[in-house]
């Protein structure tokens, strides 16, 4: 199992240093994203030849040309907008990051609080540029099986927008009813559910 780095300052820059690494895996290869990380890893694989299953874990599965921010807005019910932070940097960008004020409440409803309370601190900003970056070139999920943990009670990513996404790419579908946004933190049993399914039907 590898963690690849997300530094979360624009899809195709993510992505590229995920595909770095991800030519440098020997073997078949199930590459899981969540959040904003689903549109990095839908660039990432395009092409390869060793991922054999993309799994999304309460994630943006974008079309081309489609940002994140756009995404968002498809259907009602995120807080994503009203709960940011804003940091303005000295190189003129804009950095954003969840306001530890709600983030228990829109970001993790389902976490113990003292644990949520310890991810609001140590989460990692992102740029405002990579939400409105429109992905490019054809999507990984156009060609490679994709498997969708949708978040039954998300305020970030409505659980409708989820559906949507994945019923678009075709992708196998699980829902964990009354999940937050950290699906996979509230429901680890399930995740690991997906993920094993994901391996076992795409292994050959």
């Amino acid at each position: 199992m590898v963690a690849a780095p997300n530094p979360l300052r624009g899809v195709a820059s993510d992505a590229a240093g995920v595909r770095a690494l991800l030519d440098r895996i020997e073997g078949p290869i199930v590459l899981v994203g969540h959040s904003y990380g689903g549109a990095v890893i839908s660039t990432a694989a395009a092409g390869s030849a060793h991922v054999r299953a993309l799994v999304y874990l309460a994630a943006f599965v974008p079309d081309t040309g489609e940002a994140v921010e756009e995404l968002v807005a498809k259907f009602p019910g995120s807080t994503v907008n009203e709960s940011l932070k804003v940091v303005p940097l000295t190189d003129g960008h804009v950095d954003l990051y969840i306001d530890p004020a709600v983030y228990h409440d829109r970001f993790a409803a389902d976490v113990p609080a003292e644990d949520a309370a310890v991810y609001a601190i140590a989460q990692r900003p992102a740029a405002a540029a990579a939400f409105g970056e429109p992905a490019a070139g054809p999507q990984a999920w156009y060609t490679i099986p994709s498997y969708t943990l949708v978040s039954g009670a998300d305020l970030i990513i409505p659980p409708e927008t989820q559906e949507f996404m994945a019923e678009r790419a075709g992708a196998t579908v699980r829902v964990a009813d009354g999940a937050s946004h950290l699906v996979f933190v509230s429901h680890p049993d399930t995740t690991v559910a997906l993920i094993d399914q994901a391996a076992r039907e795409t292994a050959s």
